[in-house]
Parts: structure tokens; C-alpha cells; sequence
């Protein structure tokens, strides 16, 4: 058996609704832009010709009931709730009619942003590592297995910031469906269980402060919430 020079972090992982077992979190994939209006809010229109994509690294992984802290390097740390996909299935190139096959189940999900450093670093046509993989930037509340709630494709997504709505919408405005998601990603990656998908996010976007709570909920999925904690 191999030795390590030093012991190796834990798995990332969530809990799943009525389980004991925990979910394994191999990856994070995000989707970009895919609700029009949240699109026009940053000044762009979504891509109809296809998806495009960001990642945050598994550690960035946290869960409901977590206290954030504000990162460093950042005076404009912004919440983004989204609907997130789960994989329990292996896919390679999959076709959109078989995509949700591979589905195991759906969370809510914030892609905390340090927005200040993803707008620079885009206007400079670099990439966006240093305002989306953040430590602790990817909360995710108690995955549902689809085999209970079924393949939701409307609902309400809400978040609320303090008790105020900051964002509302109806996860069916996504441009890019689940099943169009996975299957387009699929021709990119060998995907398979573990891998979490976040599907980008709705009209409302804004920063946080240390002290502030958000709340957020997708009818039929589940429920997350996380408080902003001092800088780290």
C-alpha cells in the first residue's frame, strides 16, 4: 500500500434527503448565462448556439446551515442560487433524450462570486478562476434523489438576502435544460457519479456582507441556507 507524505484531505461529500450514506463530490461544473434575464442584468444575451462553462474545484464544496467566510482579495463578494444537478451515472456523449438518465438527483446551490475579480480578469479575456474558485464558495443543500421527486422542470427559485427577495424566477427559463446541459457536457468530459452540475442562475445577483443571511428555496427540490461569516 502506498504512503503519503502527509494525510490526504477528506472526501468532499453532501447528505442525502432520508439517507445515511453521503453523496461523493468528484466535480463541479457550472453553467454560464442560461437565464436571459440575468444575462441582460451583466450586460449579454445567452448563447442559444450552445452552453459554456466554468469549474470550481471539489473543496470549494460546503452545506446548508455553514457560515461563509468572506474570502480575501475581494470588495465585492456576490451570491448567485442555483439550481444544481447531481450524477449517479456514467455519460459519454450522451443524447439529450437519454441525458436524464444519468441523473441522481437535484440541490439548491450557491456559486458564490468574488465579482470585482471576475470582471477584471474578463476584460482582460483572462479566465475566471480568481472570482469563482473560491474556498468555501459552493454551498449545497441535501441532494433529492430524483427517484422521489421525479426530474423537476418548473419551479420557483428564491433567494432571500436578510430576509428581503434578491432573486425569484422559474427554474423552466432556463435557456439550457438539464438534459441539454448534460448531454452537451457530456461530448466534453467523461462524466460520471460524483460530478455536480450547477445550472447558472436568475436575475438579482448582489453582494453580501459579513453578518448577512441567505435563504434560499427550489419548489420541489429542497431548501439552503448559509450566513456570511468575517473575512478569513
Amino acid at each position: 500500500m502506498s504512503a503519503f507524505l502527509f494525510d490526504p484531505p477528506p472526501r468532499p461529500s453532501l447528505a442525502v434527503d432520508d439517507l445515511a450514506e453521503r453523496y461523493p463530490v468528484a466535480r463541479i461544473f457550472c453553467v454560464g448565462r442560461n437565464y436571459e434575464q440575468h444575462a441582460r442584468e451583466t450586460g449579454h444575451a445567452v448563447d442559444r448556439e450552445k452552453p459554456f462553462y466554468f469549474s470550481k474545484s471539489a473543496t470549494a464544496l460546503g452545506e446548508s446551515g455553514a457560515t461563509l467566510p468572506y474570502p480575501q482579495g475581494t470588495a465585492n463578494y456576490h451570491f448567485e442560487f442555483e439550481l444544481v444537478v447531481a450524477l449517479g451515472a456514467s455519460a459519454r456523449a450522451i443524447s439529450v433524450a437519454d441525458a436524464l438518465g444519468v441523473v441522481y438527483g437535484y440541490a439548491c446551490g450557491l456559486d458564490m462570486t468574488r465579482r470585482d475579480l471576475q470582471l477584471s480578469e474578463r476584460a482582460k479575456q483572462r479566465p475566471w478562476t480568481l472570482g469563482k474558485d473560491v474556498e468555501a464558495s459552493a454551498p449545497v443543500s441535501a441532494i433529492a434523489p430524483a427517484a422521489r421527486i421525479g426530474h423537476p422542470r418548473s419551479g420557483r427559485i428564491e433567494l432571500r438576502q436578510n430576509g428581503i427577495a434578491r432573486q425569484s424566477a422559474d427554474i423552466g427559463e432556463m435557456a439550457w435544460s438539464v438534459a441539454d446541459i448534460v448531454s452537451h457536457l457530456s461530448g466534453f468530459y467523461h462524466l460520471g457519479p460524483g460530478d455536480l452540475i450547477f445550472t447558472g442562475t436568475p436575475a438579482g445577483v448582489g453582494p453580501v456582507q459579513p453578518g448577512d443571511r441567505l435563504e434560499g428555496t427550489i419548489a420541489g427540490v429542497g431548501a439552503l441556507s448559509v450566513t456570511i461569516g468575517p473575512p478569513a
